[in-house]
């Protein structure tokens, strides 16, 4: 039990050592709700409203990418650096291993919630209720399970270059054109179809329906455990695979 929870200890100082966690998943989102919030003027009718709204948009922002950038980028490293084939010969058990690194992500997207949720409290003074806040809070969190599976499928790449640069297009793409930047209604009609069957729009969406006084909707949850259970299915045949070789 001491072998786990010091490995545990472990992932979640080598995550926040991270550069790529620091600078992408905590400075960049905050920045953005600055810029959005404050200095570019987007004229529209309830603007506490569209403070909190983009605050939820911020959060989802910065966990999908720790998701797929921080977690992925990770696994590659650790496997091209013979780190994963090391812990294969130490007494700690592989599910063990897996265990901990899911506790620090999962660490690590909790306190990336509550930083920005901080951080929108102290730059426009949101103001929502306690269930408001807890609820958009636990949805970001558990509806980035899609997001860890993209991270795995990330982390199956032969280098950390090619994993860096897709994970990057992937991770900027999806914000875009799932409306976390900007609301999808401002979108040409087919980017709007094509918006509503992304993870993205509906990990989003999930929270944005909270502040509203909504509870998500049926469509954004199924969605997203379709693409759980697709990205998965890819991520372990591919794994398959490359054990096979």
């Amino acid at each position: 039990m001491n072998s786990i929870t010091m490995q545990c200890k472990a992932e979640v100082l080598r995550i926040f050592r991270n550069p790529y966690f620091v600078f992408w998943s905590l400075l960049m989102p905050i920045v953005f709700y600055f810029i959005f919030t404050n200095i570019v003027n987007t004229d529209v009718p309830d603007t506490e409203l569209w403070q909190a709204h983009y605050l939820m948009s911020m959060t989802a922002f910065s966990v999908m990418g720790s998701a797929i950038m921080t977690f992925g980028i990770r696994m590659v490293q650790e496997r091209t650096q013979g780190w994963s084939s090391f812990m294969k010969i130490t007494p700690l058990p592989a599910w063990a291993y897996f265990t901990a690194k899911m506790f620090g992500q999962t660490v690590m997207h909790l306190f990336s919630i509550i930083l920005i949720f901080v951080a929108g409290y102290l730059i426009n003074g949101v103001s929502l209720t306690f269930i408001q806040w807890f609820f958009s809070g636990l949805w970001i969190l558990v509806a980035s399970l899609p997001f860890l599976a993209i991270g795995t499928l990330v982390g199956a790449m032969g280098k950390v270059e090619t994993a860096s640069g897709v994970s990057n297009i992937l991770y900027l793409a999806l914000a875009i054109l799932g409306g976390m930047w900007f609301p999808i209604y401002i979108f040409p009609t087919f980017l709007q179809n094509l918006a509503e069957w992304l993870p993205s729009y509906h990990f989003g969406n999930g929270a944005w329906d909270i502040i509203r006084g909504n509870a998500p909707s049926f469509k954004s949850v199924l969605v997203l455990s379709g693409y759980l259970i697709g990205f998965m299915a890819i991520s372990a045949f591919v794994r398959k695979k490359q054990e096979s070789m």
